[in-house]
């Protein structure tokens, strides 16, 4: 199945990564140019080398992305670089997995603001595109009580809500906007590989909530993302895609 991503061109926030990663890796592999930044000079270069051995065109950054300056001007430059942008995905993100006030503050600046000053630093690209598409990604922790009070479930709430009024406003120009929400995901350099070295018994715990049997891949996950950002998927927006393994228990009505 074509999903129509050859030659198109994505900005990812945060992709140097865990899922971040594993979402550029497939976007290019279906011939889409990828623009990505991270915290640290060295991931950002390995992850462009992967993106670049599969035949398209990689930009790479290192960026601090609290920084309410320097990332909306990488953005902007980014889309320049690739002579437009039609795919915006923010992977930034940070769990401080605490309740305090430094916690909250931490969670909005290092989680939901880059993810809006990055979608409006793209939106003049995006709004050029033929198909624009923004994807954000939640977790299914904004879905129901986990782990007791904290900011990350709280942030990641915001997210979807703000996510479907982009969509609302932005449908009559034929940009669309969608939310993911994943479950538990296993990738190699994510936290579920230190969870499951250092926590046992919590790992062991969610392993037993998920009827697989077993964590999600980053792979899966990556497919999914670029499907619903692709040209495939023209009639989805203001969604909010639970991908989870049925990790979560609610209906969704």
């Amino acid at each position: 199945m074509d999903i129509g991503l050859k030659g198109r061109k994505a900005i990812l926030a945060g992709a140097n990564a865990s899922i971040g990663r594993a979402v550029a890796k497939t976007l290019a592999a279906e011939g889409c140019d990828i623009a990505l930044c991270g915290r640290t000079q060295e991931k950002v270069d390995n992850v462009a080398s992967e993106i670049e051995a599969l035949g398209v065109k990689a930009y790479g950054a290192s960026v601090d992305v609290t920084d309410a300056e320097a990332f909306p001007a990488w953005v902007a430059s980014a889309a320049n670089q690739m002579g437009g942008c039609d795919i915006f995905i923010s992977f930034v993100s940070c769990n401080p997995g605490n309740d305090s006030p430094e916690a909250w503050e931490t969670m909005v600046t290092g989680d939901l603001l880059p993810t809006v000053r990055g979608i409006q630093a793209a939106m003049p690209a995006l709004e050029k595109s033929d198909a624009g598409s923004i994807v954000t990604i939640s977790s299914t922790g904004a879905l129901e009580e986990f782990m007791g009070p904290q900011p990350y479930n709280a942030i990641k709430a915001a997210l979807i809500n703000y996510s479907a009024a982009l969509a609302q406003k932005y449908a009559p120009q034929g940009l669309r906007v969608n939310c993911v929400s994943p479950g538990p995901i296993h990738t190699q350099d994510g936290p579920w590989e230190y969870i499951k070295d250092n926590m046992p018994d919590f790992y062991n715990a969610t392993l037993q909530q998920i009827p697989f049997g077993r964590l999600g891949n980053g792979e899966e996950l990556a497919k999914a993302i670029a499907f619903i950002a692709s040209p495939a998927c023209p009639f989805m927006t203001g969604a909010n895609v639970l991908i989870d393994g049925c990790f979560t228990k609610g209906v969704q009505y």
